[in-house]
């Protein structure tokens, strides 16, 4: 789970826009330029290289948390 602190200042590597959080998935969402990019052991990876198509966020199945 990231800090409310961290989320604050995070920025798009691409965009620079805002990144929204969605903690279902431990992504994190740019809005404006249509990816995510992932979170490893709490750790964002911001590299443009990263960031995915949130097209396959969506057709990825959810993880069952236990």
């Amino acid at each position: 789970m990231l800090s409310k602190e961290l989320l604050d200042i995070l920025a798009c590597p691409k965009c620079k826009g805002d990144l929204l959080y969605d903690e279902r998935k431990n992504v994190l969402i740019c809005p404006n330029c249509k990816v995510y990019y992932p979170i490893e052991e709490d750790i964002p990876i911001l590299l443009i290289d990263s960031a995915r198509p949130l097209e396959e966020l969506e057709e990825a199945p959810q993880a069952e948390s236990s």
